[in-house]
């Protein structure tokens, strides 16, 4: 039953998620408020996880969540769950998309799927900037903000656009610094 619920949840993430991975976390900030076995903390931890592996992000934190929630069984089948609507809906497309090509109905849907899409991935965006750097459970004000990733954020953007290198720099160096100062 926990491999159908699993499936199910994600399927339907999978479905209206448009826009890739991090347009999943909205749809997993719900299952949050939800279920008890999710919180929006771990959902933050599964997205520093997600970012760091190989491949897509929407799959890693399926992986994860399904992981988190029925073991190995539940990685996999939240997964297939979530990749299962954009196959069948390829497969459907590229058997019609010849036929519909020219169509202003086909060409205004997809226009109308870009602006959502961007909104998704800026909520989503968002979203995981307030779960990294504020802290609402904080008792006095000065506390509200997570003072020591704040500044590793902003020397991190800094040093992204002054020097520009790889990605994998910056993410092996944050890991560091995480790891030193215990964040």
């Amino acid at each position: 039953m926990k491999l159908l619920f699993l499936f199910v949840q994600f399927f339907k993430i999978g479905l209206f998620s448009i826009g890739g991975g991090y347009a999943t976390l909205p749809f997993l900030y719900e299952m949050a408020d939800k279920y008890d076995w999710l919180s929006v903390e771990n959902i933050g931890d599964m997205l520093a996880v997600a970012q760091s592996l190989p491949g897509a992000i929407g799959v890693n934190l399926s992986a994860y969540t399904g992981f988190q929630y029925a073991g190995i069984p539940g990685g996999l089948i939240a997964s297939i769950g979530l990749i299962s609507p954009s196959v069948i809906i390829i497969i459907i497309v590229a058997r019609i998309l010849n036929t519909f090509k020219e169509s202003k109905v086909v060409d205004s849907l997809f226009s109308g799927f870009r602006p959502a899409g961007a909104g998704l991935l800026s909520a989503a965006a968002l979203g995981a900037l307030a779960i990294s750097l504020y802290n609402p459970a904080a008792e006095v004000w000065t506390a509200m903000f997570r003072w020591r990733e704040c500044i590793l954020f902003a020397a991190i953007f800094l040093l992204i656009k002054l020097l520009k290198k790889h990605p994998v720099v910056y993410i092996a160096a944050a890991g560091v610094v995480g790891i030193v100062l215990g964040l």
